[in-house]
């Protein structure tokens, strides 16, 4: 027969699982705020029974192991969500403070300035020689360029703003990764030598894991997942070899940890590139194929392609908004200053220009068209006495202006050798009363290939203008070259793009300067005039390669409309995905987190089979007992 003690063990058997589930449930329930906890059950089965002559008797219970209550597929479907949502969350954040930057909607911004600015031309036509006129224009012009430029600074600091989230988020992934391979090292000691679970250490992976993929993405590789159904038929955990990629890289590989790279060294504005060096020292960019989690939000935004000359992104929503202000900017200066350069002065001198004197002008950067422009000479009383048509085509240049007509090397089709040109303008067999009479012109090239300060200036040969003589340039009506505003002849607008815009310095330091008229005589408003028009008229914009063509106010419509759009499209897509990882995360927690009301009924239990077990125990004590006194 069986030992009475063998009866006593199992007792205490049950006392002993009792005892750990009390444990393990309390573990639970002192957990349940903590975040990235898994619940934890513990096993039991049957132990080895013992063989008698009657039969086979049981030996109580044994534990077999606490695990978590974890389910890897489900997980990563969590991970997954998390990361879009995050992604998602950072990009509707960022996009709603860029539309806040346009509140046209509100009667003010750009577009209410821009308005106020064609009304004072309207009104300068209207009083072409009124001073007041000329300072309010002046006024309204400053305040539009600073709201335009105010505008774009806007945008490119929070570009800037997002680039330092960046810096922030990576070395924050880089020490979690850190982390986790320092965890898979106390993960594997635990479950290698004692065959325990390490469900603590694990949870601490995987919430890290969640973190690194709100960041920057990233999907982790086991090389085996098991279940354990008697548990709970939800348990399906890695097994070993644990791996983390981030857009293709092994940034984790067990115990091994491969940082993410990132360096301003080579960029000219300061932006952040990405890199993953390999172990023999290679770095290799890879910025492009980050896609998930807020890096990748940012990088989508600020932009993932750096101009290795320019240091700006060549992608990116907020360098593109950037791109089409400076598109906007650009047509706005170009097309005033190619109309102010029809009003009559005494000279002209560009913008500075980055190119020399003997290269095509269509194959620079500026935005020439291929056409004619004429140079206009007019008396004292506001007749014309010359006039010349200049054409450009694909081989124009601005000419040696050392040069004159019969020396080698002249280029009569170039800007300064078609002004030179010894021709009869007028018709009329006079050599003194011709253009190349009149206008010396001067291009000077810059001072190497990456100088920025050539330029070109026409002004009056000496003695004409103590006699009343000024010049203009009016571009063509059918094949206009857009020379005069390419150049900054004459200029109406300083700058070249939304970043530099503001009026002309010497026409803010003496507004009586500024015109009205084309011809110059009292009370002419040809220039105004044309000024209004030009807010109902097409033009072209350029935003790198591509060419726009629309009205000022159609085109500034779409760069508004665009950043609302985009903006709403994002807001409509993160509620999808927001309810998306609500549907998740609760598939998640019903599997994975601690229900109070579970654990309190397992408490119950626990403490009824404890008290049971204890009832064994007393009674096993109580048989002892008899067994003694029968000797008595």
């Amino acid at each position: 027969m069986a030992s009475i003690f063998n009866s006593l063990h199992i007792g205490y058997s049950g006392l002993n699982a009792a005892q750990v589930g009390v444990d393990v449930t309390s573990h639970n329930i002192a957990n349940v705020g903590t975040e990235g906890y898994t619940r934890q059950r513990v096993a039991t089965h049957a132990s080895n029974p013992v063989s008698l002559v009657q039969g086979v008797s049981g030996n109580g219970v044994q534990i077999t192991e606490i695990a978590s209550v974890f389910d890897k597929f489900v997980f990563d479907r969590y991970v997954s969500s998390g990361q879009d949502k995050a992604n998602s969350d950072f990009k509707k954040n960022v996009l709603e403070e860029l539309s806040t930057y346009f509140p046209d909607i509100d009667g003010v911004g750009i577009k209410a300035d821009l308005n106020k600015y064609f009304d004072l031309w309207q009104s300068f036509a209207d009083n072409p020689d009124n001073e007041a006129m000329k300072i309010a224009l002046a006024q309204q012009t400053q305040t539009l360029s600073q709201t335009l430029s105010q505008t774009r600074d806007k945008i490119t600091t929070l570009q800037d703003t997002v680039d330092a989230q960046m810096v922030t988020y990576v070395n924050e992934v880089n020490s979690m990764a850190e982390e986790i391979t320092q965890l898979n090292v106390a993960i594997n000691q635990v479950e290698s030598i004692s065959e325990d679970n390490a469900n603590d250490l694990r949870d601490k992976r995987n919430l890290l894991e969640q973190s690194i993929a709100k960041l920057i993405g990233g999907d982790s590789f086991v090389s085996g997942v098991q279940s354990n159904t008697p548990v709970d038929t939800n348990i399906a955990v890695d097994s070993e070899n644990y791996t983390l990629q981030v857009a293709g890289f092994n940034i984790i590989d067990g115990s091994s940890f491969h940082p993410i790279g990132i360096t301003d060294a080579k960029n000219a504005r300061g932006f952040h590139d990405l890199y993953y060096e390999r172990q023999d020292h290679l770095k290799i960019p890879f910025e492009q194929n980050i896609k998930g989690g807020k890096i990748g939000a940012i990088l989508e935004l600020r932009g993932s392609e750096i101009n290795s000359l320019t240091g700006e992104p060549e992608d990116g929503t907020l360098q593109n908004t950037i791109n089409m202000l400076d598109a906007f900017g650009s047509g706005l200066i170009e097309n005033t200053n190619n109309i102010y350069a029809q009003s009559a002065t005494n000279q002209m001198r560009s913008n500075y220009v980055d190119f020399d004197n003997s290269i095509a002008l269509l194959n620079t950067e500026k935005n020439f068209q291929e056409g004619s422009f004429d140079i206009i000479v007019y008396d004292i009383d506001g007749n014309e006495v010359a006039t010349r048509s200049i054409n450009i085509d694909t081989a124009t240049s601005m000419g040696d202006s050392s040069l004159n007509e019969g020396d080698a090397g002249f280029d009569a089709t170039s800007i300064v050798g078609q002004i030179k040109l010894n021709a009869d303008d007028n018709g009329d067999g006079s050599a003194i009363n011709d253009i190349d009479d009149f206008i010396n012109p001067i291009f000077v090239n810059p001072t190497n290939v990456d100088s920025n300060n050539g330029s070109l200036s026409f002004s009056l040969k000496s003695g004409l203008e103590a006699q009343g003589y000024t010049f203009a340039i009016v571009d063509s009506q059918s094949d206009a070259t857009n020379f005069a505003g390419v150049m900054g002849m004459s200029r109406f607008f300083d700058g070249s793009s939304a970043k530099d815009i503001e009026l002309n310095r010497s026409l803010a330091s003496d507004t009586s300067k500024i015109s009205a008229a084309k011809i110059p005589v009292s009370g002419d408003n040809q220039v105004a005039s044309q000024m209004v028009d030009l807010q109902f008229q097409d033009m072209n914009f350029y935003n790198n390669d591509k060419k726009y063509t629309d009205s000022i106010y159609g085109f500034y419509d779409s760069i508004v409309t665009t950043v609302g759009t985009t903006t709403n499209a994002e807001i409509i897509r993160n509620d999808t995905i927001t309810a998306h990882f609500n549907a998740v995360s609760l598939e998640y927690d019903s599997i994975s987190a601690v229900s109070i009301d579970e654990e309190l009924t397992n408490l119950i239990r626990y403490q009824t089979a404890y008290g049971a077990a204890s009832k064994i125990i007393t009674t096993i004590d109580q048989m002892m007992q008899t067994l003694l006194g029968l000797k008595q």
